[in-house]
């Protein structure tokens, strides 16, 4: 298991308003079941036995956190993030270094929409990365659907149309979901050094910064549903999932 001198951190980035989940909220205060799409996020790191706090990183406009059970918990302080999911996360990071002190301390960074992630899967994630911490790793899946590489064309009608240009090999593809497990302090050093490529798009998530800087993340496989609630479909899914979860726990 981890290493007791290696104090393990969450950063939750909740500043986003969710522009692709149109609603009269930001998409992680939407109610799924009986708690929020962010309470659930939050809930699946509490219940980690090894993590020591949770930072969340809310927008400097957030009128909904208080209303959240999460607010009052005292494993649970907040930052205030930036207008990118990148600013917010150096945020967290940033209060994660104050608050632990500590060069050793890990770091479990979570997208808010994870509102099904295992907590069992988050425990396999840090015995696996505590093997080799100075690499970290992340949850993922096995890419299982065939690929298809697209090609812009112009259509009978006129218009631009996709079409396929090749079939590409899902061999060794994997799906990159979060949490994302490494040294706080050098995650947080690695984002800054590479903002630019973090602007341009380049870099994506947090192991891509990290593989960047010439590191090899494992990747662990999630074994319970773990999708980011990103459009309507999805939080649909989410509901029905949630809703049969929470009939077998009355029965």
């Amino acid at each position: 298991m981890s290493d007791p001198h290696s104090p393990i951190w969450a950063v939750v980035p909740a500043a986003g308003s969710g522009t692709r989940l149109p609603s009269a909220y930001p998409k992680q205060y939407l109610q799924l079941g009986d708690s929020c799409i962010l309470q659930r996020a939050i809930d699946a790191l509490l219940a980690v036995e090894a993590v020591q706090g949770v930072v969340v990183v809310l927008s400097a406009r957030d009128s909904l956190w208080h209303k959240l059970p999460a607010s009052t918990n005292s494993k649970v302080t907040t930052a205030v993030g930036g207008a990118t999911r990148a600013e917010s996360v150096t945020a967290g990071l940033e209060t994660v270094c104050s608050l632990a002190q500590d060069e050793s301390t890990m770091v479990l960074v979570h997208d808010a929409a994870r509102a099904l992630t295992a907590s069992s899967d988050i425990r396999r994630l840090i015995e696996r990365v505590m093997l080799s911490p100075e690499q970290g790793g992340l949850l993922a899946t096995r890419v299982q659907d065939t690929l298809k590489r697209a090609v812009k064309s112009i259509n009978q009608a006129g218009s631009s149309a996709n079409t396929i240009a090749a079939t590409v090999s899902r061999d060794d593809l994997w799906h990159a979901q979060t949490p994302q497990m490494f040294r706080a302090s050098r995650l947080l050093a690695t984002l800054k050094e590479n903002q630019q490529l973090v602007a341009s798009g380049e870099i994506t998530d947090e192991a891509c910064a990290m593989e960047k800087a010439g590191y090899s993340p494992a990747l662990v496989e999630a074994l319970a549903p773990n999708f980011k609630i990103t459009h309507g479909r999805d939080l649909d899914m989410a509901l029905a999932l949630v809703t049969l979860l929470e009939k077998d726990q009355r029965e």
